[in-house]
């Protein structure tokens, strides 16, 4: 019997392997609860290219791999900046599993990342609309059938250290990491009376495959010599000495759905080796 046995969890943007997602929705599987996996599955335009979208095969990969560990796994394709799709990804956490007890926002858009004047509209739509609307978006389908079925509840958003300082490159990114402070604080007020809980899980870098694109580009950007040498440098600047691994994400996720942080509301957590405050 896990800490988390007999609650069901959706995590969107957890089809990729090796993401924050993955390490998530396992985590979370490990602990007991049901769990639905969910992704875009396919590229829709531009702003969601295969090599950076959890795949539909890679969606059945993690259930089976779930599955085979002896969890309980469901997967449904969603694209979060769609209303209706967002809201049958709820349903079907209820049709499936019964409950929703937990909805993890983890889907975004971390590899749109240009000089301030090269931004387009379609640029700052587009991380907006992921990062930000579809979080807000999961958050209100979550809010919904946890308000209705009166057990109270857990809404965790994979913010970013970028939800509390500027990064080059990184306008929209940071705005909407940012964002998400603002929609935690307010949800939680609102939802506390119904027992649902709203927090925000803010990790520093993280080499998952985004994290690997990220690497490349920024080592450009800073004009270090090699990716070596840039993560040597960030690997210096935080106080424990290394950059973060999924694991650490999906630890803190984990915590804050137990009821050992029933009390915990509208916060903000650093999970950043010590960079953040230093």
């Amino acid at each position: 019997m896990g800490v988390l046995t007999g609650k069901v969890a959706v995590v969107t943007g957890s089809g990729r392997r090796k993401g924050l997602g993955e390490a998530i929705v396992k985590r979370l599987a490990g602990d007991g609860a049901a769990v639905v996996i969910s992704d875009i599955g396919q590229s829709a335009d531009a702003a969601t290219p295969d090599d950076m979208i959890g795949a539909t095969d890679e969606m059945n990969a993690i259930a089976q791999d779930i599955r085979d560990a002896g969890g309980t796994a469901s997967l449904k394709t969603c694209d979060v900046r769609n209303w209706k799709s967002v809201h049958a990804l709820a349903d079907h956490a209820v049709s499936e599993h019964g409950a929703l007890d937990i909805w993890v926002n983890n889907a975004g858009i971390g590899y749109i990342m240009k000089p301030l004047l090269e931004v387009t509209e379609d640029d700052w739509r587009a991380v907006i609309d992921v990062n930000l609307t579809g979080a807000f978006f999961g958050t209100r389908a979550a809010a919904e059938k946890m308000v209705s079925a009166g057990k109270g509840g857990r809404i965790v958003n994979i913010a970013s250290q970028a939800a509390k300082s500027g990064f080059p490159h990184a306008q929209a990114y940071t705005s909407s990491k940012h964002g998400l402070v603002g929609l935690a604080r307010s949800a939680a007020v609102e939802l506390g009376p119904h027992n649902i809980t709203v927090n925000n899980v803010c990790p520093n870098h993280v080499t998952t495959g985004l994290g690997a694109w990220q690497n490349e580009y920024f080592a450009k950007v800073v004009g270090a010599d090699s990716v070596e040498d840039y993560l040597e440098a960030m690997k210096n600047r935080i106080p424990l000495r290394r950059p973060g691994l999924p694991e650490d994400t999906a630890n803190a996720v984990a915590w804050l759905c137990t009821d050992q942080a029933q009390y915990i509301t509208a916060e903000s957590m650093n999970v950043s080796g010590g960079e953040e405050p230093h």
